[in-house]
């Protein structure tokens, strides 16, 4: 294999662990936090998040780190397509 493909089969591999922790955090973050605030119940990140003594707003702050993860996945695809072009 050569180290072009090599480095192609690496960034496409990183590309998908940022698309899928990206949903994964935003869905877990900015839905733990609006499950809290209408059921005042915790569920996944949220109710690990209270267990540890965190404040509410760190529910939020995950699914900013979310919304940046996709945000950056989407960023590096606009790139890749302008590249091939």
């Amino acid at each position: 294999m050569t180290v072009t493909r090599t480095r192609q089969l690496r960034q496409s591999s990183w590309q998908r662990t940022r698309w899928l922790l990206g949903v994964i955090l935003l869905v877990q973050g900015f839905g733990s936090a609006l499950t809290e605030r209408l059921w005042s119940t915790s569920f996944g990140v949220a109710g690990l998040l209270r267990g540890a003594g965190l404040p509410q707003w760190t529910d939020l702050a995950v699914g900013a780190v979310g919304a940046a993860l996709l945000g950056w996945a989407q960023a590096a695809r606009g790139a890749e397509r302008r590249a091939r072009a």
